[in-house]
C-alpha cells in the first residue's frame, strides 16, 4: 500500500499560507476548503492541468513524482479518481507508468471504469473520413494529425495564424456529418463523436462505485474541459480551471504545479474512512 509521498512531493506540499501544500504567491482558491479525499470523487484532466503542454504531445514531461502522487490519492479516495483526457487511455499508462488509474481517453470515447479494467472504447472514425481529415492537415506547413482511432486531433501549435483557414477547411469537411463535430482545444482542433465527451465520462463514472454517492471535483484548463465542468456542477460538485477562468467553474488554480500541489495537500492529510 501507498502510506507515503516520495520527499520531493512532501517538499513542494509543505510551501504555502492559504492552505498547507501550497505556494505562498499563488493561494487555494476558497472553494477548494471543504474538499476532502474521503468525502469527494475526483476528475483530473492531464495536459495544461497536471502536467504543462508542450509543442508535441510526445514532448511532455511528466514530474518524476507525478505517478505516485496520484496513486496515494487514489488510496486515499478509495479509488474515486479518474484522468479524463484527450489523450487515449493507452497513452497516458505509457506517461504514468507503472500506475493505471480509472480513465476516460479520447475525451470520453473511451473508458476505463477500473484502473485494472478493460478499456472501452466508441467505434473508430471511418477510414475515409480520417484520410480526408490528415489531407487537410498536410496541407498546411506545420500542421500535423494525430490519429487516436476514435478520434483525430489536428494540431497547429507551431503555426497558431492558421486557426481560422484550417477550421474553416475543418468544418466544411464535416458539414455533412451528423455523427462527429469539430471541438476546438488549446492550438489543436479534434474531430470526434459528436455524442461523447467529458461529460458523458464523468456521469458513467459517477453512476458507479467508488465514485457514486461523493461529491465530484473536475479539474481541467480548456474549452474541452467544460462538459465535465457542466457535469460536476448538475451533481452538486466543484469545478476548478486551471490558469484562468473558464465557464461553469468556481476557481482557479494557477498552473498545473499549483494542481499537483492542492492534489498532495488531499493525499497527504489523514482521512476519516466513509463506513
Amino acid at each position: 500500500m501507498l502510506t507515503q509521498l516520495h520527499p520531493s512531493a512532501t517538499r513542494e506540499a509543505s510551501a504555502g499560507q492559504a492552505f498547507e501544500g501550497h505556494r505562498p504567491d499563488a493561494p487555494f482558491p476558497a472553494a477548494c476548503a471543504g474538499v476532502r479525499a474521503d468525502t469527494h470523487a475526483f476528475f483530473l484532466d492531464v495536459d495544461g492541468s497536471l502536467i504543462d503542454i508542450a509543442d508535441h504531445p510526445d514532448a511532455v514531461e511528466v514530474p518524476e513524482d507525478l505517478p505516485q502522487l496520484l496513486a496515494a490519492l487514489a488510496e486515499q479516495a478509495d479509488g474515486a479518481l479518474a484522468l479524463v483526457s484527450g489523450r487515449t487511455i493507452q497513452a497516458l499508462d505509457i506517461l504514468l507508468h507503472p500506475f493505471g488509474f480509472a480513465a476516460a481517453g479520447s475525451h470520453g470515447a473511451q473508458m476505463r471504469l477500473e484502473p485494472d479494467g478493460r478499456i472501452l472504447s466508441a467505434p473508430a472514425l471511418d477510414t475515409a473520413l480520417a484520410d480526408a481529415v490528415k489531407e487537410v492537415a498536410d496541407g498546411f506547413d506545420g500542421v500535423f494529425a494525430e490519429d487516436k482511432g476514435t478520434a483525430i486531433a489536428v494540431h497547429y501549435r507551431a503555426v497558431p495564424d492558421a486557426a481560422p483557414s484550417l477550421r474553416r477547411a475543418l468544418l466544411e469537411l464535416l458539414r455533412a456529418r451528423q455523427d462527429v463535430r469539430l471541438m476546438p482545444g488549446h492550438c489543436v482542433f479534434e474531430v470526434k463523436p459528436a455524442s461523447l465527451d467529458k461529460g458523458t465520462a464523468v456521469a458513467d463514472f459517477m453512476a458507479r462505485a467508488p465514485f457514486a454517492g461523493r461529491v465530484p471535483v473536475f479539474i481541467g484548463d480548456d474549452v474541452t474541459d467544460e462538459a465535465g465542468f457542466g457535469a460536476v456542477a448538475a451533481r452538486g460538485g466543484l469545478a476548478l480551471a486551471v490558469g484562468s477562468p473558464r465557464p461553469g467553474t468556481q476557481g482557479v488554480l494557477a498552473d498545473p504545479r499549483s494542481v499537483r500541489a492542492f492534489l498532495t495537500h488531499l493525499a497527504a492529510v489523514p482521512q476519516q474512512r466513509r463506513r
